[in-house]
């Protein structure tokens, strides 16, 4: 029986420069791995750290074998798996474009309210909406807007964060 295919989020400190985002891009597609969801942003100026968020798949050996291959990318100073080390926090934004009239409209707007989903654009046939949530929520959002009009999403990826004192 083969090893069931799990969904790991992975927190990587890197280096703040140029190419550190190809190397770990390369890094993956070079040993045909996928990656789901990639976020990256600086979190310490001072020191030129950025961190890389992504989320990616595979057998419990394929994600060890992630985990050190990053790990010994030289830029690398900390790899963290998320969904093995505790309790995390994970988020995603997302923009969703609905347009319609009428009854889908109101219907809409009435879910959007129960997801606590924001209207930050509204024209006369159309809405975008913003939310912020666990990833399965948005696809739970999303799903329900596909029968009222659906017809754009724009997602950033997920970030996270391990809960308590502990860092990176």
């Amino acid at each position: 029986m083969a090893d069931k295919i799990e969904t790991h989020t992975l927190s990587v400190l890197v280096d703040n420069e140029p190419g550190v985002l190809a190397r770990v891009i390369g890094l993956f597609s070079g040993r045909g791995y996928n990656i789901e969801s990639l976020t990256v942003a600086e979190v310490d100026a001072s020191r030129h750290l950025s961190r890389i968020t992504l989320v990616t798949s595979g057998t419990p050996m394929v994600i060890e074998q992630i985990k050190a291959q990053l790990d010994r990318l030289v830029p690398v100073h900390a790899v963290r798996d998320l969904t093995t080390e505790g309790p995390h926090v994970a988020r995603e934004m997302a923009l969703i474009k609905v347009v319609g009239s009428g009854e889908k409209r109101v219907e809409s707007l009435r879910i959007a309210d129960i997801f606590r989903a924001r209207a930050v654009d509204s024209t006369i046939e159309s809405f975008v909406f913003e939310m912020t949530g666990s990833p399965e929520k948005i696809d739970a959002f999303v799903n329900l807007m596909r029968p009222l009009g659906l017809v754009d999403v724009s997602r950033t990826g997920v970030v996270a964060i391990s809960r308590g004192a502990k860092a990176i």
